[in-house]
């Protein structure tokens, strides 16, 4: 299943969620609820952006982007980073408002199972999309879905701090709920800002996959064959690596591209979809790369 699927269904969810929720803030007068509904609208918001930004990072590689758009889904996690950040802020205006005058909480039970109505819809989304997230390895659909899944904790939250509104009689109980949620809402938003700044400084791949290019690297390397320099960077759901393939100097150039084509080769068997490019160098030629740090550790010195 293409990722746009995934975010086209997690619109529709998004918009039917914040209907659930805003009905029962009219019932109840909750701004703990009302802080709950305000989140749920930001996930409408960024559904739509990562749609937009997803249709960017599809894009073919051209003359101007010859690696591809795939960075785009970068800048759908940061900008409904963000948008979670300023729907925190309003949240806490108006706790504290609320806070100054308090006001009683009513039609708790009808309010509550539309909240719990919500966050079932919210919770099987947010699992079906970090499901998918894993298998496309997107970032933007893993930020939705996480995003989804926080709303369903708040939402519990949400539900305990009113129901012991009535029980208690503390008025103040309401705010302060509302204000915590916040307040959980902007480490969240952190989050989704920081892992897209990240992505958009070129990061190395995931320890697993790093561990797979040095299993197959390996299985090749030997007195007549080392390599230096490994490199890799993740962009969007591209992946890509880079080294040196060092190799007897009185080799032939149809055998050492031979050699060159079968290590590519095991690499792109070992992680489908990686972009694998290796610069074959005689055994006693070194190259300076200051601006990358020392070569690769687990090279070996020639022989």
């Amino acid at each position: 299943m293409h990722i746009r699927r995934y975010l086209h269904v997690s619109l529709v969810a998004a918009v039917l969620v914040i209907a659930l929720k805003m009905l029962a803030y009219k019932l109840t007068g909750s701004v703990g609820f009302l802080s709950d509904a305000m989140e749920s609208m930001v996930n409408v918001v960024a559904a739509g952006f990562a749609l937009l930004m997803v249709s960017i990072a599809g894009r073919p590689p051209d003359a101007d982007h010859p690696y591809g758009h795939s960075k785009a889904e970068y800048f759908s996690s940061g900008i409904e980073g963000l948008l979670i950040g300023v729907a925190a802020a309003l949240i806490i205006v108006e706790a504290a408002q609320r806070l100054l005058a308090p006001r009683p909480v009513e039609s708790v039970p009808a309010g509550v199972a539309l909240i719990a109505l919500a966050s079932a819809i919210n919770a099987g989304v947010a699992w079906w999309m970090l499901k998918g997230a894993k298998r496309l390895r997107s970032i933007a659909l893993e930020a939705d879905g996480r995003h989804l899944l926080t709303d369903v904790w708040t939402s519990a939250g949400v539900i305990v701090g009113v129901v012991l509104v009535p029980i208690t009689g503390w008025l103040w109980l309401d705010p302060v709920v509302g204000m915590a949620v916040a307040l959980h809402i902007l480490r969240e938003a952190y989050s989704l800002v920081a892992r897209s700044v990240d992505g958009l400084m070129d990061k190395s791949l995931p320890d697993d996959d790093l561990v797979t290019v040095e299993q197959v690297l390996v299985r090749y390397r030997s007195r007549e064959m080392r390599f230096d320099h490994v490199r890799t960077r993740r962009a969007g759901t591209r992946r890509f690596v880079s080294m040196h393939l060092h190799m007897p100097a009185q080799w032939t150039l149809g055998h050492a591209a031979h050699c060159r084509l079968t290590v590519e080769k095991a690499l792109m068997d070992a992680i489908p979809g990686i972009g694998v490019t290796i610069e074959t160098l005689p055994q006693d030629e070194e190259t300076h790369q200051e601006e990358c740090g020392p070569p690769d550790a687990s090279a070996r010195p020639p022989e």
